[in-house]
């Protein structure tokens, strides 16, 4: 890590899911085939580095893809539920046509009305909600807190141990949320469209020092390239 750098965050998307088995969705889907192989490619990508600590998302596809990167590391599976994705209607069982008539009602939506999500999910502003105050927290329990309001700017307390380097592993929406929220950027209903993040991509975002605070920086977004053309998939 540079010596300039005081933290790094190492984003990671779940790999490929299993939407849809038989004509019918799945809810909480486990891994592909495809899936399992881009978590193993993964997790050899990633082995050399030396992570503080990991945090997965409580969901079946990011715990299957956290799962062979920490059996190269020895570690335990720590979850950690505000990395958990937007709350979608449950699925599971339903003809598959359901599940894609209401994404594509979702998408005919004015700007404006895309706040209130998919009918039976989770609103979209409360899942923006819920991932700033779970990205928050996330930081001041590790000694950063943000009081300024007119700029992305944050501040570092005593409980501050620079150097850390943290991997989370979760998912496009609370990715993207996240990020925006480090870098201070305005929300919008539509994250997963502004970020295009791969299935099992590395994101990295780092904190650096500015004049009489902290901030951080995007460094890569969505970084495939250490999968074979063939498993990129989104």
């Amino acid at each position: 890590m540079n010596r300039d750098v005081l933290m790094e965050l190492v984003l990671v998307r779940h790999a490929e899911p299993e939407w849809v088995r038989d004509g019918l969705n799945i809810d909480d889907p486990p891994l592909t085939d495809r899936g399992h192989e881009q978590a193993a490619i993964t997790a050899r990508a990633l082995a050399g580095e030396k992570f503080d600590e990991i945090l997965v998302s409580p969901l079946v596809r990011t715990r299957q893809t956290a799962g062979p990167l920490l059996e190269a590391l020895g570690r335990d599976l720590v979850i950690d539920p505000w990395l958990e994705e937007i709350r979608n209607p449950v699925w599971h069982g339903t003809p598959v046509e359901k599940a894609s008539a209401a994404y594509e009602a979702e998408k005919a939506k004015s700007s404006h009305d895309r706040w209130t999500g998919i009918d039976g999910g989770e609103p979209v502003s409360s899942f923006v909600e819920r991932i700033n105050i779970g990205c928050s927290l996330f930081l001041e329990e590790r000694g950063i807190v943000r009081e300024r309001v007119d700029m992305p700017v944050w501040d570092l307390t005593p409980g501050f141990t620079p150097g850390r380097h943290i991997c989370l592993v979760a998912h496009a929406g609370t990715n993207s949320v996240s990020i925006c929220h480090l870098l201070g950027l305005q929300p919008t209903p539509w994250e997963w469209d502004r970020f295009v993040i791969g299935h099992a991509s590395v994101t990295r975002v780092q904190l650096f020092a500015l004049g009489d605070g902290v901030t951080f920086s995007l460094s890569r977004l969505s970084d495939n390239e250490h999968l074979p053309v063939e498993l990129r998939t989104y």
